[in-house]
C-alpha cells in the first residue's frame, strides 16, 4: 500500500500548480505562497550566476525557522574549515524564508518550489549542489529523488523518530522507507532512533550524533546581547519567572498561579506573538487583574520588577531573556507542542511546561532527567513554583540537573560538519 501511495504521489504531483492556482483566489495564504514562487528559477539562476566558483557547494533545505536554527552551528564550522564553500538555504515556509532571507553565511537564500516533477529536476541542475542537506523532516519525493539523480551527496541532520509519528504508521512505512533510502548518511538526535531507522527501515548509513541546537544554544549563552544585558541589573536582587513564547492557554494558567507568589518573584512575559492586537490582549488581561505592567519598548528608569510585569513586545530576546531567569516555563503545551525548552536549560534553570511536548525529544528529556516539570492546570503550576520559591537548594539542585543534561549532549555539530568537509575535500 505504501509503494502505492508514493506511486500515487508521482502521478498525481504534476497537478499541484493547477490545484494551487484554483485554490489560490479564495485563500490568501495559498495566494501568499504562489506570488512568493512567481520568478524564483530567474532570480536564483541570476544571483549563483554571479557568484564564483566554489571548491564545494552545500544545499540545506530547512522547513522553517526551527529547523534551520539546527543548521547554523555546522555552516559557521564549516566557514572555519573550508573558507571555499559555499551554502545555499532553501525553505518551504514564508516564516523561515522571511526571517533568514539575508543571512550572511548564505550565497543564496531561496523559497522551495511546488514539488513537480519539472521542478524538482529544474533546481537541482539550477543548484548544482555537491552536499544536499535535509534538516531534521520536510521530505518532498520529487526534489530529493532529482537530487539524487544529479549526484550530490545527501545527508538527513538531527533525524528523530518518535513514537507515534506518521513515519512509523503501517500504511505509510514503506513509502517512508523509499525517501530515508536516498541518503547517503542518516545522522540521528540519538541512539533509539539510530536503531528504528535501521530495523524498521533498513538504513545501514545510520549514525548516532546529537542535535546541534545544543551546540547553539550553548553559544548563544555565551555571546552578549546588549539588549538583555542591560536588564541584568533591574533584576539583580530578585527570584524571577520567565515565561517564554506562552500563548493564551498558558497566561490562563501561568499569570494567577504566579500572582500568589508577586512578593517573592518578578515575572517576563515573552510572548510568543508580538503583534500589536496580542501584546494589547496580554496587556489587558493584566489590567483586569489589577497587575502593573510595562512593555520592553518603553520601559526606562523607573520600572520595579518587584511591583511590575515587563512584557517583551519585541521580537530577539528571548534566547538571553533566560540569562535573567531562576525559573522558566516554556509555552506552546497546551497548543501543537511545547517550543524549545534547551533554550533555558542551558542556563541552568529548571523548566516547566505544558502536557503537549511528544515533538520535542529534548523536553522528554529534560524530564526524565529531573530538570523540567509538566503541569497541566493552574493549581499544579502554583504549588511547582511555591517549592522552588521556598527551597532554594531545590531550585539550584533542578537547575543543575539541567545545565548538565544540555552539556552531556554537545557535540553534533562537530560530527555532521566533519563528515562534510571530509566528502568536501575528496571531490
Amino acid at each position: 500500500m505504501a509503494s502505492l501511495a508514493l506511486a500515487a504521489y508521482r502521478f498525481l504531483s504534476p497537478l499541484q500548480p493547477f490545484l494551487l492556482r484554483l485554490l489560490a483566489s479564495r485563500k490568501p495564504r495559498l495566494k501568499t505562497f504562489v506570488e512568493a514562487r512567481a520568478d524564483l528559477f530567474e532570480e536564483l539562476e541570476s544571483r549563483l550566476n554571479a557568484l564564483p566558483e566554489p571548491l564545494c557547494r552545500l544545499w540545506i533545505h530547512a522547513s522553517s525557522v526551527g529547523e534551520f536554527e539546527q543548521a547554523r552551528t555546522i555552516i559557521a564550522e564549516l566557514r572555519e574549515q573550508i573558507p571555499e564553500m559555499d551554502v545555499v538555504v532553501s525553505f518551504f515556509s514564508d516564516s523561515g524564508y522571511e526571517t533568514r532571507k539575508h543571512y550572511p553565511d548564505a550565497a543564496a537564500v531561496f523559497y522551495l518550489p511546488l514539488d513537480t516533477p519539472e521542478n524538482a529536476r529544474q533546481l537541482a541542475a539550477l543548484v548544482g549542489a555537491d552536499i544536499f542537506m535535509l534538516m531534521r523532516y520536510d521530505f518532498w519525493p520529487n526534489h530529493l529523488e532529482a537530487i539524487k539523480r544529479s549526484g550530490a551527496r545527501m545527508l538527513l541532520a538531527a533525524a528523530a523518530l518518535p513514537a507515534g509519528s506518521p513515519y512509523l504508521k503501517r500504511g505509510l512505512r514503506g513509502f517512508y522507507r523509499t525517501i530515508f533510502s536516498l541518503f547517503d548518511v542518516i545522522f540521528t538526535i540519538d541512539e533509539n532512533d539510530a536503531e528504528t531507522f535501521r530495523k524498521r527501515f533498513g538504513c545501514t548509513s545510520v549514525r548516532q550524533a546529537g542535535d546541534p541546537r545544543f551546540d547553539q544554544v550553548l553559544q548563544r549563552q555565551k555571546k552578549s546581547d546588549e539588549r538583555a544585558a542591560r536588564l541584568k541589573p533591574l533584576f539583580r536582587d530578585r527570584m524571577t519567572l520567565v515565561g517564554g513564547s506562552t500563548w493564551e492557554p498558558d497566561e490562563a494558567i501561568l499569570i494567577p498561579a504566579w500572582l500568589a507568589l508577586r512578593q517573592l518573584l518578578s515575572l517576563v512575559l515573552v510572548p510568543h506573538k508580538v503583534d500589536r492586537e496580542n501584546i494589547e490582549r496580554l496587556l489587558e488581561n493584566l489590567r483586569e487583574r489589577d497587575i502593573e505592567s510595562v512593555t520592553i519598548s518603553t520601559l526606562d528608569g523607573n520600572f520595579d520588577p518587584a511591583t511590575q510585569v515587563l512584557v517583551v513586545d519585541q521580537t530577539g530576546y528571548l534566547a538571553e531573556l533566560y540569562a535573567i531567569a531562576s525559573i522558566a516555563y516554556v509555552g506552546g503545551g497546551f497548543g501543537v507542542n511545547v517550543h524549545n525548552t534547551i533554550e533555558p536549560a542551558v542556563h541552568g534553570i529548571p523548566v516547566l511546561f505544558g502536557p503537549r511536548h511528544g515533538n520535542s525529544p529534548e523536553a522528554t528529556g529534560l524530564i526524565e532527567a529531573g530538570a523540567a516539570t509538566v503541569v497541566t492546570e493552574e493549581p499544579e503550576l502554583r504549588q511547582a513554583l511555591t517549592a522552588f520559591v521556598d527551597d532554594a537548594a531545590h531550585l539550584e539542585r533542578t537547575g543543575d540537573i539541567a545545565g548538565a543534561y544540555v552539556r552531556s549532549r554537545l557535540g553534533a555539530t562537530g560530527i555532521i560538519a566533519n563528515a562534510i568537509a571530509e566528502y568536501c575535500g575528496r571531490r
